[in-house]
């Protein structure tokens, strides 16, 4: 089964944890704004992404890692814009 390219939005949210630690994604972009749950919620229906922890402070934000097929569609795709 053909997995659908990621959207320039995911791509966009996935690369920002290629060459982090751990592949942690960040909840804000490089301007400041939180990163959209749409996003980052698709993301992890794709399996492009895993929770990573719970935040007690700020239980509604999402703290993401990528996952192994994350990993793959950013090797893939990481030079579309």
């Amino acid at each position: 089964m053909a997995t659908r390219p990621p959207s320039a939005a995911q791509l966009k949210y996935l690369r920002l944890g290629r060459f982090q630690p751990g592949g942690k994604l960040p909840l804000f972009d490089p301007n400041g704004q939180q990163i959209s749950k749409t996003v980052i919620r698709s993301c992890l229906k794709k399996g492009w992404v895993r929770t990573w922890f719970d935040n007690p402070i700020k239980p509604d934000w999402l703290v993401c890692k990528l996952t192994e097929e994350g990993v793959k569609m950013v090797d893939k795709y990481g030079d579309r814009r």
